[in-house]
């Protein structure tokens, strides 16, 4: 299609700057690399400054390496995790969505030259950007659920090696079903979907954005749920898991798929071993 040299010269100047802005992903990706470096700093010196009087930073920056479920319950804890996984889902999937929407602002344009009625850019992605708020929404409720049936105990079962490894081996698991290559296909090749899908109006153009969004979620759902393995505010393995789905969605195929699957299964069992050994020593230690 030749997105990388499009000038969107017969869109309105906001919407050919968006396009031209999304047909180079690599801008993107910079940008939201950085974005979650500085969400990283951001907590750890709110992390920091809640520990200052039982470890200070040096257990902060443990804090963002490893998992440190919240347990707290109520509203300004919902709110707090909410905007967690907003911020972690638009910053880590923004990038993969510059495909699709590029590829869009291109149709647009082209459509707009023939005269013909479009709409903007910015609908279809206020689309996507809505169809991840509402796996942020769920991701909370799922959370802060967790966090109220068993306010003592979640903090251990989610740092533990069982609940890790689980997570993990799931996630590699969903890589080669058929979901996630049906899901994965829609999201690597946008055009089709557009020519056989085009709409005219505001409102159609809305849905295909929250379309286009179910199948990224569709496609890259599990491996966001490792985040509740890993910690939810962990830095290092949000730009990790963002490398990842980039690569993925937009140059890799089945093959990088099924290799980025077998390689969580077997992170997964070492954690279930690791677990396991550390049960088995703990109950030998007890005798």
């Amino acid at each position: 299609m030749g997105n990388a040299a499009h000038r969107f010269v017969h869109l309105p100047p906001a919407s050919g700057r968006l396009g031209a802005l999304f047909s180079r992903p690599q801008r993107i990706a910079a940008a939201c690399v950085l974005s979650l470096a500085a969400l990283g700093w951001i907590m750890l010196g709110l992390l920091a400054a809640e520990m200052q009087d039982s470890g200070g930073l040096s257990r902060a920056i443990v804090a963002l390496c490893r998992p440190e479920p919240q347990t707290a319950i109520g509203a300004g804890a919902a709110l707090l995790t909410f905007s967690m996984w907003t911020a972690m889902a638009l910053a880590m999937m923004l990038p993969s969505a510059a495909p699709m929407i590029s590829t869009y602002a291109e149709i647009a344009d082209t459509a707009a030259r023939k005269g013909e009625r479009i709409v903007s850019p910015w609908v279809i992605a206020a689309g996507y950007g809505l169809s991840w708020l509402g796996f942020a929404f769920g991701a909370t409720a799922i959370q802060e659920t967790l966090a109220f049936l068993a306010p003592s105990a979640t903090g251990r079962i989610a740092a533990s090696g069982w609940f890790s490894g689980l997570l993990f081996v799931v996630a590699g698991l969903y890589q080669f079903t058929a979901l996630k290559h049906a899901c994965l296909a829609q999201c690597q090749r946008p055009f089709a979907f557009f020519l056989t899908q085009w709409q005219t109006t505001a409102r159609g153009v809305l849905r295909l954005g929250l379309k286009q969004g179910f199948y990224c979620i569709g496609c890259c759902w599990a491996l966001m749920t490792l985040m509740l393995a890993v910690g939810v505010v962990n830095a290092v393995w949000m730009a990790a898991l963002s490398l990842l789905m980039i690569l993925e969605k937009n140059w890799g195929g089945r093959r990088f798929s099924r290799a980025l699957g077998a390689g969580l299964v077997a992170v997964g069992m070492i954690l279930v071993a690791g677990a396991v050994a550390g049960a088995w020593t703990a109950d030998n230690s007890a005798r």
